[in-house]
């Protein structure tokens, strides 16, 4: 029985993994979108606002609203570091999608899950096979063509060169902060439910961004970017309530494994996007050894997060 229920868990949590990955693969076009129309701070705050009114109205629903008392004084330094780390990061991403593109700014903010990983073998004593270290060091090479290949594109225009690697920076940077919320966020876990704890994070990044938010930017806004506005909120509040329940019932490291997919989500989205409204969402011009290496990190990160520790140790 107790084995069920285990199998039952490591699948919901594959699930729910699942699906933040599949938002995480459109969400970049809709930010870009609505980047064009509204700063960075504004645009986060806003959908930190809606996350929290979701969440809260969710949670008042199922009587489950956090109270006070619940989190010791080592779990408040914790939250803490998990809300400034979570806020760094969406506006580091937002700041390089803006200097460079969605498939871009998806495939190096998988920077993020590989230090989740590491940081989850360090801290959480978790396990790498001999496999799932081979599909991190495809990953790692995939990561690495794909920057290089990106540059050498840009070769003789010194402008949009040095944008892009302004952007890559901010993205690199989002990856470490997030890498340090999924940290704190999962040692968070073992105090309080991953729904209220998504909660306390999104109302405490929705006060940190308020003092530079223009609440007027909105009112400028058409119906299609306020929607837009909407949608990406109600996303947020989704794919992270996903993200911190999957942590609940898998490793670290193999749920950063699955969101290493969402290059190749992002690319499929965008192609998609850009055939259907081309007048919002710019078609992709990826070379062909920027292909390779998302493709590497996509095969990398499928390595590691299908292989079986028991079958290995089974075929030693």
């Amino acid at each position: 029985m107790s084995l069920h229920r285990s199998s039952g868990n490591h699948r919901l949590g594959l699930l729910l993994a699942t699906i933040t990955m599949v938002i995480w693969s459109f969400l970049p076009n809709l930010l870009k979108y609505l980047l064009s129309h509204i700063d960075p701070y504004t645009l986060t705050w806003y959908r930190f606002a809606i996350a929290s009114v979701g969440f809260a109205l969710l949670l008042k629903c199922q009587g489950a609203l956090p109270k006070r008392g619940e989190l010791g004084r080592r779990d408040f330094v914790l939250l803490l570091i998990a809300i400034l780390g979570l806020a760094a990061n969406y506006i580091c991403f937002l700041i390089g999608l803006d200097l460079t593109s969605p498939a871009t700014s998806q495939v190096l903010i998988q920077i993020g899950p590989v230090l989740l990983a590491l940081g989850a073998i360090l801290i959480f004593r978790e396990h790498f096979t001999k496999t799932q270290w081979l599909g991190f060091a495809i990953l790692v090479l995939g990561l690495v063509v794909f920057f290089r290949s990106q540059l050498s594109e840009l070769a003789g225009k010194v402008s949009e060169a040095e944008q892009y690697r302004l952007g890559a920076m901010a993205i690199v940077a989002a990856g470490i902060f997030w890498a340090a919320y999924g940290l704190a966020q999962k040692q968070l876990l073992v105090s309080i439910p991953s729904q209220p704890l998504m909660l306390c994070l999104f109302l405490g990044c929705t006060v940190l961004f308020f003092p530079a938010t223009d609440l007027r930017a909105v009112g400028e806004l058409d119906a299609t970017g306020l929607t837009g506005l909407v949608i990406a909120g109600l996303a947020t509040a989704g794919a992270y309530g996903c993200f911190s329940a999957a942590l609940e019932h898998v490793e670290a490291s193999r749920v950063s494994a699955l969101i290493a997919l969402v290059p190749l989500g992002t690319l499929a989205s965008s192609y998609l996007l850009s055939s259907v409204v081309p007048d919002l969402v710019p078609r992709v011009s990826l070379s062909a050894l920027s292909f390779a290496g998302a493709g590497a990190v996509v095969l990398g990160s499928l390595i590691t997060a299908l292989s079986d520790e028991s079958t290995e140790r089974s075929s030693d």
